[in-house]
């Protein structure tokens, strides 16, 4: 698999992703925002997390007009595999790859820690159903909200990929870090090809990275993108 990871300005979780990705897969490219298309062969779009340049207007909303964009979308279109994190989750919303948006966390402070989330459906990067993962965050805005009619769509055709939880597995208001509603942590598009999220696998993916004491659960994510690509 070839994996092209997307570089905005701001972007400060490139070099996570980017070696996560070469440990996953052993091919990665890297795309800039200037960037009309991906190169050659790319299988896989990862959109790092970081603070994109115009955020202080709202998250995503400037970065969703580059260039690199449009390419993103017809890579999408294909049924192309993308990946969001954090900001690269933002930018999905704003560019209308995923339906919704991510606000500013409820209690109106930065988040950063780690968290646990439940894997809610099955899909090329999550499984299996009810898995219990331990990821790490670090965002203002991370706070999922949506049209009740979206929400209902979501949760009908098995969309919420991920929900915040207890380390049982359990879906309550205290495990829930920002206030996103339903504790929705990471969704799907409908043709499940494209996947947001706003804790940081490729941040627990790695024993230099806190991996090894706190387990590795971010490593799952990509293992499972693996094997369905296969």
């Amino acid at each position: 698999m070839l994996a092209c990871v997307v570089v905005f300005p701001g972007s400060n979780a490139d070099t996570e992703m980017i070696q996560t990705l070469r440990e996953a897969c052993g091919n990665v490219t890297v795309a800039r925002h200037t960037d009309v298309s991906l190169p050659d062969g790319t299988d896989l779009v990862a959109i790092p997390g970081g603070f994109a340049y115009g955020d202080y207007l709202r998250c995503g909303a400037i970065a969703k007009v580059s260039p690199v964009i449009g390419a993103i979308r017809r890579h999408a279109e294909r049924g192309g595999p993308v990946l969001g994190v954090c900001n690269g989750f933002q930018i999905l919303t704003e560019a209308g790859l995923l339906p919704g948006a991510l606000t500013r966390n409820a209690h109106q402070r930065f988040e950063c820690g780690d968290w646990f989330v439940r894997v809610c459906a099955e899909g090329p990067f999550t499984s299996p159903l009810g898995a219990v993962w331990r990821l790490p965050i670090a965002h203002g805005e991370g706070r999922y909200q949506a049209s009740p009619e979206t929400l209902r769509r979501l949760e009908g055709e098995g969309l919420i990929g991920l929900r915040y939880c207890s380390p049982s597995g359990a879906v309550e208001p205290s495990a829930n870090p920002n206030g996103s509603v339903d504790g929705i942590a990471g969704i799907y598009s409908p043709q499940r090809n494209v996947f947001g999220l706003m804790p940081h696998p490729e941040r627990m993916a790695d024993p230099a990275l806190g991996g090894a004491d706190r387990g590795a659960d971010g490593k799952k994510l990509f293992a499972i993108l693996l094997a369905n690509a296969a």
